[in-house]
C-alpha cells in the first residue's frame, strides 16, 4: 500500500487548497493519506515541525509519497535529508529554496536559510517533481526553476497558476493527481 503525506505551508492547515480533494482522490486509490497540522505562523520552526511529524515517521516506506505546498515543500527537502528509507515520490508545489523574492521569507529562512544537503535529498528519493508557476505573487519562479535543477527533473510551470491555492482557484489540482497516479 501506498502511503502519501501532505504538507501545508505558512499559516496553512489541512483542510485547505486542494488538499482535502487531493486526500480524497488518493484514498480512492487505496493510498492511505495523511495531512499533518503543523504549528504556524507561531511557533514555525524546523524543530517544532520534525517533532510533529515524528508521529507519522513510521508511515514513511519505500510505498510512501511526499507532497509539500509553499514551505510544505522546503520541509519536504529536510525531511529527505533526514531520512534513512528511499521513497518512492516527492511532489513540490510552490516550493521556497531561498531565490527572493519570497514573500514570507523572515517566517521561511528557518527552513531555508541554510545550504540543502542535495546528494542525500536525491538519495532518498526515487522520482521528483516540481510544479511552479509564472504569477506566484509568494514564491518567485527562480524557486522552481533552482530546485529543478538542483534535482535534475524537468520544471512543471503551470501558466498563471498563482500560488496553488483556494484564492488562485485551486480546490481541486487534477494535473498533480495525473502526476501522482504514474508513480503508483
Amino acid at each position: 500500500m501506498t502511503n502519501a503525506l501532505i504538507f501545508h505551508g505558512t499559516a496553512g492547515h489541512p483542510e485547505e487548497n486542494w488538499f482535502p480533494w487531493l486526500k480524497q482522490q488518493l484514498e480512492a486509490l487505496g493510498c492511505k493519506t495523511l495531512v499533518p497540522q503543523f504549528p504556524t505562523p507561531d511557533n514555525q520552526t524546523l524543530e517544532n515541525w520534525l517533532e510533529v511529524l515524528e508521529k507519522y515517521e513510521k508511515e514513511i516506506t519505500p510505498d510512501t509519497i511526499l507532497i509539500g505546498h509553499s514551505l510544505g515543500g522546503a520541509f519536504l527537502l529536510r525531511v529527505l535529508e533526514r531520512q534513512e528509507t528511499k521513497i518512492k515520490a516527492a511532489f513540490f508545489v510552490a516550493a521556497p529554496v531561498g531565490i527572493l523574492p519570497i514573500k514570507n521569507y523572515d517566517g521561511d529562512k528557518l527552513f531555508i536559510g541554510k545550504p540543502f544537503y542535495w546528494t542525500k535529498i536525491k538519495h532518498n528519493c526515487r522520482n521528483f517533481f516540481v510544479f511552479h508557476s509564472d504569477n506566484d505573487p509568494y514564491v518567485s519562479l527562480g524557486n522552481g526553476k533552482e530546485l529543478a535543477g538542483k534535482l535534475g527533473t524537468k520544471l512543471i510551470l503551470v501558466p498563471n497558476a498563482g500560488h496553488f491555492n483556494k484564492a488562485a482557484g485551486f480546490g481541486k489540482f487534477e494535473l498533480l493527481l495525473e502526476k501522482i497516479k504514474s508513480t503508483l
